[in-house]
C-alpha cells in the first residue's frame, strides 16, 4: 500500500558521508556521556526496598507518587494485579534500614488514606541488580549475533555487518540520552532498548531486499543509483509504518503514567534514529563494503556445442 509515490529517485547516497560523519559525531559524544556520567539505574539494577500496598477502593499511583516524593524519598510507583493494590520500589538511602523505610511509607500512606495495608516488603540486594546487569548485556550481544547471522544468510556478510552497525548505532545513541539526562534506565527501558533493535533491523531488511531486487533489474545502474532507487522505492512503507508505530508509543507516552514514560520514551528515540540509521547509515556501509551486482546476479555461461558451432562456422 503507498498513499504516494515517488517518480524520481533522490540522491543519497550523494550525501552519504555528510550523513555517516554526523552520525560518527552523534555516536562518541553517546559514548562519552556513558563514559562521564553513567546510567542512572532503577532499583532492580541497584538494589533496594520493594512494596506491595493494598486499598480499599482504587489506588491512584500518582497521589502516592507525589506524597512519598514530597517526603523526600525517591520512589517508582504503579498499579500491580489491580487497580487496589500498588507496588512501591525504592532504593535504600544510606545508614537506613529496609525495615525503618517501610514504616515510614505505610505511616506517610496512612495519613493519606486510613485504608492502606502493607501486604509485603522485600529487599533486593545489589547482586540481583549485578545478575541483571549481566543478563540484560548478554540479551543484547545475543540478539546482535542473531541479527547478523541471519542477514548473512539470507542476504551476504555485508549487509549483516551494516545492519548490526547501523543498529548499535541507535542502541548506544538511547542509551547516551539517557546517560545525559540522567533518566532513569530500568527493566521496560532495557526491554523497549531490544525491540529497538529488532525494529531497525526490521526496516533494514526492507531496504536491503529492495536493494537486491534492483540490482537483478537494473543491469546498467551503478552501485549508488540501485541504493537510492531502492531507498526511495520504500519511503512511503517507511512513513506508514514508523507513523503507526510513533502514534501507539506517543499514546503511551502521553498517558501511559510514570510507569510507561521511560519505556515510550526509549522507544521514541529508537524509531527516530532507526529510520536514520537504516536509510543513512546501513545503506552506505553496504556500497563502502564493496557490494556488486555479481554477489546476486550470476553471469550466465555458454552451452560448449554453441562455442563449438561458431568456432566451425
Amino acid at each position: 500500500m503507498e498513499f504516494f509515490k515517488i517518480r524520481r529517485v533522490i540522491p543519497f547516497m550523494r550525501y552519504a558521508l555528510i550523513f555517516n560523519v554526523i552520525s560518527l559525531i552523534t555516536f562518541i559524544l553517546a559514548v562519552v556521556f556513558l563514559a562521564t556520567k553513567g546510567l542512572n539505574f532503577s532499583v532492580e539494577f541497584t538494589g533496594g526496598t520493594l512494596m506491595e500496598v493494598n486499598y480499599k477502593q482504587s489506588a491512584d499511583a500518582q497521589k502516592i507518587r507525589e506524597t512519598l516524593e514530597g517526603a523526600g524519598l525517591k520512589v517508582e510507583v504503579q498499579n500491580f494485579g489491580s487497580s487496589h493494590d500498588v507496588l512501591i520500589r525504592m532504593p535504600l538511602a544510606k545508614d537506613q534500614s529496609s525495615a525503618d523505610l517501610s514504616q515510614k511509607v505505610v505511616g506517610l500512606l496512612k495519613g493519606q488514606d486510613a485504608s492502606a495495608e502493607l501486604r509485603r516488603v522485600e529487599f533486593v540486594g545489589p547482586q540481583v541488580g549485578e545478575e541483571l546487569a549481566e543478563y540484560g548485556a548478554l540479551a543484547l550481544l545475543v540478539t546482535a549475533v542473531g541479527i547478523v547471522l541471519y542477514l548473512w544468510m539470507r542476504f551476504e556478510w555485508r549487509f549483516g555487518l551494516s545492519a548490526i552497525i547501523a543498529n548499535l548505532h541507535d542502541v548506544i545513541i538511547i542509551l547516551g540520552c539517557f546517560a545525559l539526562f540522567q533518566w532513569e534506565f530500568s527493566l521496560p527501558v532495557l526491554a523497549a532498548v531490544l525491540a529497538v533493535l529488532g525494529y531497525s533491523v526490521n526496516e533494514s531488511v526492507v531496504v536491503f531486499d529492495r536493494v537486491r531486487e534492483n540490482f537483478r533489474k537494473m543491469r546498467k545502474a551503478s552501485v549508488p543509483e540501485v541504493i537510492d532507487s531502492a531507498i526511495t522505492g520504500v519511503i512511503s512503507r517507511t512513513i506508514i509504518t514508523h507513523l503507526s508505530t510513533q502514534m501507539m508509543v506517543t499514546t503511551m507516552l502521553v498517558f501511559g503514567g510514570a510507569a510507561l514514560h521511560y519505556f515510550a520514551l526509549a522507544l521514541t528515540i529508537g524509531i527516530c534514529f532507526g529510520i536514520y540509521s537504516s536509510v543513512l547509515v546501513a545503506s552506505p556501509l553496504v556500497m563502502w563494503l564493496g557490494v556488486d551486482r555479481s554477489q546476486f546476479v550470476k553471469p550466465l555461461k555458454r552451452d560448449r556445442r554453441d562455442e563449438h558451432e561458431g568456432a566451425v562456422v
